[in-house]
């Protein structure tokens, strides 16, 4: 079976992404204790006890073909601090989602997160052949909504209703879920978009 988005590693000067292992599991640890990521109500991040049941989970979906995980490795210190995806595949249609993303505190706001975008929008446009790339995000993930905002996606529209909420400080609750897209007609002035942010970074 010939499959849409096989693994691959990807390597930028400020990240490499690697695809998932059961090795990289006391890294992701470390990584997700650094700020408690998982108290935040409004998305889905694994507890430092959960971690390696969500990395069996990542990786029968990647058997199924419907999800390429990856590890994203600090090249400074050669650790994985976070974890992010090609999700919601769809070959027939040469769409994929960037997602399932989080990183540890420490690297956050910084150009990590900007290169780590710009090679994975790149292999799906570039490689892959994709005509979109969706992200998708809560209603109230405002952090996630401005970060993927200044990728240069633009709001499809809202999913009111979308899902059921079963993080234990919001059970229940409903999800209205944000559908953001880059298309392949728009990659020329994201690419050249992030790649004047990687060498303009923030300074605050």
């Amino acid at each position: 079976m010939t499959v849409f988005a096989p693994a691959v590693s990807l390597q930028g000067s400020h990240v490499h992404l690697e695809p998932l292992h059961v090795t990289h599991h006391d890294d992701l640890v470390d990584a997700v204790r650094d700020g408690e990521l998982w108290n935040l109500w409004y998305t889905a991040i694994p507890t430092a006890e959960g971690m390696a049941a969500e990395i069996t989970r990542r990786l029968s979906l990647q058997t199924q073909g419907s999800m390429t995980p990856f590890a994203v490795v600090d090249p400074a210190s050669g650790r994985a601090v976070g974890m992010t995806t090609y999700m919601n595949i769809d070959a027939a249609n040469r769409r994929v989602e960037i997602g399932s993303t989080w990183y540890r505190r420490s690297v956050q706001r910084g150009a990590l997160n900007t290169e780590a975008k710009r090679l994975l929008l790149g292999h799906a446009f570039e490689t892959l052949n994709c005509i979109a790339v969706e992200f998708r995000t809560h209603f109230f993930n405002h952090a996630s909504r401005r970060a993927i905002e200044r990728l240069g996606a633009k709001l499809d529209g809202i999913l009111r209703n979308h899902q059921i909420n079963n993080h234990p400080l919001a059970q229940g609750a409903l999800r209205d879920t944000c559908v953001y897209s880059i298309l392949a007609s728009e990659w020329p002035s994201v690419k050249t978009h992030l790649d004047y942010q990687l060498q303009h970074p923030r300074t605050s």
